[in-house]
């Protein structure tokens, strides 16, 4: 089979042929009453319910370090569970908490806590500064950026690589700038890239000059037991590297179990150095006596040990990767060689991120819905949902069913190669 002409070097005459067998294609595509949604990295009733023993859990009340969980008290969270996932996260159990369902919570509950008091490192509380900027590597999480828009906080958007963020863009805008005081990172199969921030990339994180004293680097390691195959990819140790680079302070971590075992039921993670975790709990203290010990509890009964985690997450694995290889499989049929589409083969994490021809990534989307696919509005990865391009598109496979991606898949590849035709057709 001979390998296609790119679209970008066709005739006029090939390229109107082509856009015709594709806006046929395209009609029958909306004659069918397709209903697909690709929007959100949701697990899927599948996943949810390789959690559901937990629902006959837990079978005592008391830890056994003997603490009533039904009470008051512990702001830290259950110790065995904390010791579980700090052997995960590759932490101390004393540099980690263990609070309610949410990471994306403990998040905005972080930036509240600098905004109004500061943090273990701050002169002063960020709100009184007269600017504050964070760094946000693009394409990213559009929860971050919303979280950041709610604070007034500005957006300095740098490109992500295959190791990481930009590490030379991201050193420029902090040295000499103290208004910067922060950034993002999904360091291990990013959203929505899957990129997995290297080792050296970290090192240089955790030890580059900041104009702020008080500089943070928000690790959402959100994916960081989301492998797609056998090969687990391990994270980098922020928190060491940081410590070592005499800034033991800039790392705050955050995890869950969201995608876990419930998405609306779990247990979220905040770490960093001691300090940190310390000046979290007396900011938390003031509006909380404790956290749902008894779900904390339940959690350490259900996997049992780090091993039962990562046990647990294999069977989740089994649920993804058939999804994420149809997503591929439809893609190189679809769109290889024709230079109107690139697209990321991530290793694990709920993404796959699509760049289309530059200029018409809306007109896909809009294309899609009208053909009953949702897809997640154009610019959703990027700070203040601008895309300079409209190239970027985000997959979410995990929610619908295989046979779902199957459809929804075939039905974007050819809104993309409409698209593509109706560009280069001007």
């Amino acid at each position: 089979m001979s390998e296609p002409q790119p679209l970008p070097g066709r005739s006029r005459a090939d390229l109107e042929s082509f856009r015709a067998e594709q806006q046929e294609a395209y009609d029958a595509l909306v004659a069918s009453g397709l209903k697909l949604d690709l929007t959100r990295g949701k697990p899927s009733a599948e996943q949810l319910d390789l959690a559901d023993g937990l629902l006959r859990l837990p079978t005592t009340t008391t830890t056994s370090d003997g603490v009533d969980t039904r009470n008051y008290g512990g702001l830290a969270g259950v110790l065995g569970l904390r010791e579980m996932f700090a052997e995960l996260l590759g932490l101390d159990v004393d540099q980690l908490s263990a609070q309610g369902n949410s990471s994306l919570t403990l998040m905005k509950d972080t930036l509240t806590y600098l905004w109004l008091r500061g943090g273990v490192d701050s002169e002063r509380p960020w709100g009184r500064e007269e600017k504050v900027r964070f760094v946000c590597p693009t394409p990213g999480y559009d929860r971050h950026f919303a979280l950041l828009e709610w604070f007034g906080i500005e957006m300095l958007p740098v490109p992500m690589t295959e190791h990481g963020p930009d590490v030379d863009a991201v050193a420029a805008l902090v040295v000499d700038d103290p208004t910067v005081k922060g950034m993002w990172l999904v360091p291990t199969y990013a959203n929505p890239t899957g990129q997995v921030t290297s080792q050296e990339v970290a090192e240089r994180l955790a030890s580059m000059p900041t104009a702020a004293a008080d500089f943070k680097i928000f690790w959402d390691n959100a994916y960081a037991l989301h492998h797609l195959s056998a090969e687990e990819t391990k994270s980098a140790d922020i928190v060491s590297l940081a410590a070592v680079a005499g800034h033991p302070h800039r790392p705050v971590v955050f995890a869950s179990t969201s995608k876990i075992t419930y998405a609306g039921a779990g247990v979220a993670f905040v770490g960093g150095s001691r300090e940190t975790v310390a000046w979290f709990h007396d900011n938390l203290g003031l509006g909380s006596i404790g956290p749902d010990k008894v779900n904390q509890l339940r959690h350490l009964e259900f996997f049992g040990s780090a091993q039962g985690v990562r046990d647990h997450m294999a069977k989740h694995r089994d649920l993804l990767a058939p999804k994420f290889a149809e997503v591929e499989r439809i893609l190189a049929e679809r769109l290889d060689g024709l230079g109107i589409a690139e697209w990321t083969r991530p290793h694990g994490g709920y993404f796959v991120s699509l760049d289309v021809l530059p200029g018409t990534a809306t007109r896909v989307i809009e294309l899609a819905k009208a053909a009953g696919v949702a897809l997640t509005p154009a610019g959703s990865a990027y700070p203040y949902r601008n895309d300079p391009d409209d190239t970027n598109i985000r997959l979410a496979p995990s929610f619908p069913t295989l046979a779902e991606v199957t459809g929804a898949m075939e039905a974007v590849a050819t809104c993309v190669r409409l698209a593509a035709a109706e560009k280069l057709l001007g």
